[in-house]
């Protein structure tokens, strides 16, 4: 684009909307000009904080505007498609925070549309941009771990309890990304099972299992029925495991040069199990705020024409993962093939 400055509307002020605003007021080449919610008392709120951003109910006649370039949606996840395909026919860019949409059929027509728009679409899987991941990436991409065996996530907590959303769709998302990030593929198959403890019709609690074509195996667990903060992510490679706790105050990520592998034994056509138990590294990160990260990035693709890291063909892959678990979940944990989703849809009428 043209201009220097991105000029950016907000639109929910709620649970998350905070944050976003909050880093997206600091980008480099960017201008958070108006925020909106259906909620007065949000607004109001967000209005003590940033007395020079225009406050409004109004979120369909920001796409009228001509000073609005891009727009940032942090409402509630079944709203996430139509409102974004609204912004992309208005000729906005879009960010869409996690997951992209609810459906595989809404998901693919949000990626065709950006596309037929020319506009960006990215979508809020954070982790990827969290100075922690990229560097267990690097040591994957590396061959620093050996051959990934598994890597399992635990994600929970006592709260944020949701109605109309279940823990696959509201908390596992971000571990369904970050799995694909770091394995580099879709799996081929996945299984889950869950309860709604709390007596409602959406899962209070889910195990999800992704079975990747290379061998590597995922296992996640998601829920907010939790007596305390949970999120690890553990890594198992033949030669070294790394195990990342992102609630852990210092030391977040953890090297262990520790394996276990196969040694033949000569004349005999066998083999012997070698476990290999070494030091302990943990390596010195710049902690950037990841969510800092994640908004300069949607401004500078903007501003320079780039595909995004996260872009709407990686929300897209993540949602026919997450669509293939509910699928499971409704079946009583059977295996359920993740169907390759089409990403040259077209954008529909």
């Amino acid at each position: 684009m043209n201009e220097s400055t991105v000029r950016i509307a907000l639109v929910g002020c709620g649970y998350w909307g905070p944050n976003l605003a909050r880093n997206l007021s600091q980008v480099n080449n960017g201008r958070l000009v108006v925020c909106a919610d259906s909620d007065p008392q949000a607004l109001a709120r967000m209005q003590r904080q940033y007395p020079h951003v225009e406050m409004t109910t109004d979120s369909a006649a920001l796409l009228r505007r001509a000073d609005i370039d891009a727009v940032v949606l942090a409402t509630p996840a079944r709203t996430h498609a139509g409102l974004a395909l609204a912004a992309l026919a208005a000729g906005k860019h879009v960010f869409v925070e996690k997951p992209l949409a609810m459906t595989v059929a809404d998901a693919e027509q949000m990626v065709a549309a950006g596309r037929a728009a020319g506009r960006i679409l990215m979508v809020g899987h954070v982790f990827e941009y969290h100075p922690a991941l990229r560097h267990i990436k690097m040591l994957l991409d590396q061959g620093e771990l050996g051959d990934l065996y598994y890597l399992y996530s635990t994600r929970v907590n006592l709260g944020r309890v949701q109605a109309d959303i279940n823990a696959l769709w509201s908390i596992a998302p971000h571990d369904v990304s970050i799995m694909l990030h770091l394995v580099g593929r879709l799996p081929q198959q996945v299984s889950a099972h869950g309860k709604a403890f709390l007596g409602g019709s959406v899962e209070d609690v889910v195990f999800v299992t992704l079975d990747f074509a290379n061998g590597a195996l995922g296992h996640i667990h998601a829920s907010w029925l939790d007596p305390s903060k949970t999120r690890q992510l553990t890594v198992v490679g033949s030669r070294r495991m790394v195990v990342y706790d992102d609630v852990a105050s210092e030391g977040k990520v953890k090297i262990y040069d520790k394996g276990v592998y196969r040694k033949s034994e000569a004349g005999y056509g066998e083999y012997q199990v070698k476990v290999h138990s070494g030091d302990i590294t943990i390596p010195r990160l710049d902690m950037t705020e990841p969510l800092q990260l994640e908004c300069q990035h949607f401004v500078d693709c903007i501003c320079q024409g780039r595909t995004p890291l996260t872009d709407g063909v990686n929300g897209l892959q993540v949602v026919s993962v997450l669509a293939a678990a509910q699928q499971s979940l409704d079946a009583g944990g059977v295996n359920v093939v993740v169907a390759p989703p089409d990403t040259q849809a077209p954008a529909g009428p």
